[in-house]
């Protein structure tokens, strides 16, 4: 394993021959953005939640009812990033660390 620094994290992110949107995150198990479709994909989930949620929240008549179809509809979009994520993404795997070239 190679010491973590950030021109390794970048070299990491940039050794992609497979054009990969989404690489593997270095501790844990997950995805990191790798390429600017990446970043846009996350981008938009990002500025789709608080949008949906204001949406929602100006025909709703109580806090709850706001609450109820939040949540499943947030839901659906964290799944549809996931999605996303496993078709444009490395396939995911428990990691710690910046992986030897070997692997």
């Amino acid at each position: 394993m190679q010491k973590l620094t950030l021109a390794n994290y970048l070299e990491y992110l940039k050794d992609n021959p497979n054009k990969y949107w989404f690489r593997r995150k270095l501790y844990g198990w997950g995805w990191t953005p790798a390429t600017w479709q990446g970043w846009l994909t996350l981008l938009i989930f990002i500025l789709i939640i608080p949008l949906n949620f204001y949406r929602i929240d100006s025909v709703s008549h109580s806090a709850s009812d706001t609450l109820i179809n939040f949540i499943p509809q947030t839901l659906l979009l964290t799944i549809l990033l996931l999605i996303v994520c496993f078709i444009k993404g490395e396939p995911p795997r428990w990691q710690w660390g910046i992986p030897d070239k070997k692997d």
